[in-house]
């Protein structure tokens, strides 16, 4: 079993949004024949500026949806830019349920995702109980195996910025556990079928404001 990773364990340069997203954006395409894994661990967040987003939070979903659907062009240019790098995507999505409103609407976006070509599982929160004995997991991103990334919100669930982090060993452990959770974890495409297809609207959405 992977070594747990606690907040302690992820120190480095803390980055303002500004920097990561800049930093990121150029970062991300330099892992040529690499892996980038992602961990997603909470289940409410807010993305302001994201028109989807926005539209499920004025309570549109009809809206929101068809917006999800409209990022279709372009998250299958990414992925078939990825591919040509021999870049692998791969993410892991905690899921809790009964499933928050906010997830069910994420879940419709990395449901595209999937279908463009990210790799994508589903875990439940029972697999994590050896990772929080301290607490819940960190978000985390890692590009290649000398940078990770410990993504940071605002107490509102909006992004905020993140930690980089360059010691291989924690970047190995970070994949590590990434990819251990991944092994146990469901294909998003089978769980979004089986689960999140038949849901009814999320109710309630409205209380999200933008």
């Amino acid at each position: 079993m992977p070594e747990p990773l606690s907040v302690a364990d992820l120190a480095g340069e803390r980055l303002p949004l500004r920097e990561y997203r800049a930093e990121f954006a150029t970062r991300q395409w330099e892992i040529s024949g690499q892996e980038s894994w992602k961990l997603e661990r909470g289940q409410y967040f807010r993305e302001p500026g994201f028109a989807s987003w926005e539209a499920f939070a004025r309570g549109d979903w009809e809206q929101a949806l068809a917006l999800i659907e409209e990022e279709r062009d372009f998250l299958t240019e990414f992925s078939a830019r990825a591919r040509a790098a021999d870049i692998g995507l791969y993410r892991v999505r905690v899921v809790e349920e009964p499933i928050a409103p906010y997830l069910q609407w994420e879940l419709h976006l990395l449901n595209l995702r999937a279908e463009c070509g990210e790799l994508i599982h589903v875990v439940a929160p029972d697999l994590l109980r050896d990772y929080e004995a301290d607490g819940p997991l960190a978000e985390l991103v890692t590009l290649g195996p000398s940078l990770l990334y410990r993504v940071l919100y605002d107490t509102s669930g909006e992004l905020a910025g993140a930690v980089r982090i360059t010691e291989p060993k924690t970047v190995a452990r970070a994949a590590n556990l990434a990819r251990s959770l991944y092994s146990e974890g469901e294909d998003l495409a089978a769980f979004f079928d089986r689960v999140v297809a038949p849901m009814p609207r999320p109710p309630g959405e409205r209380v999200f404001g933008t």
